[in-house]
């Protein structure tokens, strides 16, 4: 078995592999120019460019956390909202795993 690095860039090749309409690659855009986010803030950045309901943004944003390993999640308290950032060692995986940048529409 790989690394775990190869196998989480296995992983995020084969996710933006499927992504028909920009909205993956660009909510990993949004993670690299923003640093830290929550689902709102992500909502609101990506509402202007595609139609997707706050479920949808919340429920890809849960995948990338979960499933690809790359996001770190934090909350403050029990009751404040979680707060999303891109691990640091992803950082240079995740930029030359997508196609183009998306820097001027965030």
């Amino acid at each position: 078995m790989g690394s775990l690095k190869e196998m989480i860039k296995k992983r995020l090749e084969k996710y933006l592999e499927l992504d028909t309409d920009g909205i993956r690659n660009f909510i990993l855009n949004i993670f690299l120019n923003v640093k830290e986010a929550t689902v709102d803030v992500v909502h609101r950045i990506l509402s202007k460019k595609y139609d997707v309901s706050h479920n949808m943004v919340a429920s890809m944003i849960g995948y990338i956390h979960s499933k690809l390993g790359i996001l770190k999640a934090s909350k403050e308290s029990y009751k404040t909202t979680m707060v999303y950032s891109l691990r640091e060692n992803y950082v240079e995986l995740v930029k030359s795993s997508l196609k183009k940048p998306v820097s001027n529409a965030i």
